[in-house]
């Protein structure tokens, strides 16, 4: 069965420098005026067009009735805004780029595993400095996904997570629990989370669709080939951007059939889970493609193996560098939210670059 996909190839910093033909992409602070209609059959790519803004009507007619309606739906996600997102007393705007904190309650994450363990109170004034510093969410995770992780019983990744949360909740902090487990995500929705942050997007624990239905919380899916034990397992990619696309489609799908709201729905590509670091690079690369599915994208990689790849093998507490310049590509593609370790940095880059953005909107000597 063909598929059809437009991805954003080029960008402006306004819309009049191109005379107002370009969109703003996902209800953000980027513009994109020139673009390329693909078209995939049995995993191949047959055809491709490009096209700018002013011409998306004469090249969606060029394909047939059912690919050319999909093409319609995507160019309407491309341009759609994103509402707000309540978070108890606080309400997480989408029109701009969000910091997300990481706060890892684990013995053995790759980055900070053990830091915060049974030390509630080290974990706490680090999230407080996270919150002070610009975070906008704090994800809070119980259990370490990185690759060879030993597996965590979901009653001792509760005990972790819980009291953190409510100590949060209790401060008026927004608050996402990093959780694939039913047990773990009910017990934190109970104790003040708000966002449920999913990295098998729900295919790892089958109630965790009824209970995140059932509390009306947003939920992250985010994209891992491998199920159950090892999410990084099964990373086998005939176009790794397009395969991506289409999974993280499936599982949007899926969760509204099942009762999620989809403007409840966000989405994270999954750099560095099951993917090598060309197919990272592809993604990241391709990151404006994914507004074509219609949802807020949520981009996490900060501080990950592909920057050591990239840097002469630094360990992974030495990629904070690394880490805010990948936060940056990713604000330059309109992702709604960056997940990060180094929250002051990257809300120092955020704001530099946000005055970039808001000089360029107000700058109309490009017109004379």
């Amino acid at each position: 069965m063909p598929r059809v996909y437009i991805r954003p190839i080029a960008f402006a910093d306004s819309p009049q420098a191109e005379d107002g033909e370009a969109i703003r992409l996902g209800g953000g602070l980027i513009y994109a005026s020139r673009f390329v209609l693909i078209v995939r059959e049995g995993g191949k790519v047959v055809s491709r067009q490009r096209f700018g803004a002013g011409d998306v009507q004469k090249a969606i007619a060029t394909l047939p009735d059912a690919l050319a309606a999909d093409a319609a739906e995507q160019w309407d996600n491309l341009r759609c805004t994103h509402a707000p997102i309540a978070c108890g007393q606080r309400v997480v705007r989408l029109d701009q780029p969000v910091v997300m904190g990481i706060l890892n309650v684990t013995p053995d994450s790759f980055s900070d595993g053990g830091q915060f363990l049974d030390k509630p109170d080290a974990a706490l004034e680090h999230a407080h400095a996270m919150l002070s510093a610009g975070a906008g969410v704090i994800d809070v995770g119980g259990e370490s996904t990185r690759p060879g992780a030993a597996a965590v019983w979901e009653g001792d990744e509760a005990k972790r997570v819980v009291p953190v949360i409510e100590q949060l909740a209790a401060a008026g902090a927004a608050i996402s629990i990093d959780s694939r487990r039913s047990l773990v995500i009910e017990a934190a929705l109970a104790a003040g989370a708000h966002i449920v942050n999913d990295v098998s997007a729900m295919r790892h624990d089958a109630r965790t669709t009824e209970i995140v239905a059932r509390s009306g919380a947003p939920v992250v899916l985010m994209h891992a080939p491998g199920n159950d034990g090892d999410l990084h397992a099964d990373g086998d990619y005939a176009d790794v951007v397009l395969d991506v696309f289409d999974a993280l489609r499936e599982r949007r799908d899926a969760a509204v059939a099942a009762g999620i709201a989809r403007e409840k729905v966000l989405l994270d590509p999954g750099i560095g889970f099951g993917k090598s670091l060309a197919e990272n690079l592809a993604l990241i690369n391709a990151l404006p493609l994914f507004h074509a599915l219609g949802q807020p994208i949520l981009f996490g990689a900060s501080r990950k193996r592909m920057i050591g790849a990239l840097s002469n093998e630094v360990p992974a507490h030495q990629r904070m560098a690394g880490s805010v310049m990948l936060a940056l590509k990713a604000m330059d593609a309109g992702c709604q939210m960056v997940r990060v370790h180094d929250v002051a940095e990257t809300v120092q880059a955020m704001h530099v670059w946000r005055g970039l953005r808001d000089a360029a909107l107000t700058d109309f000597s490009q017109l004379a």
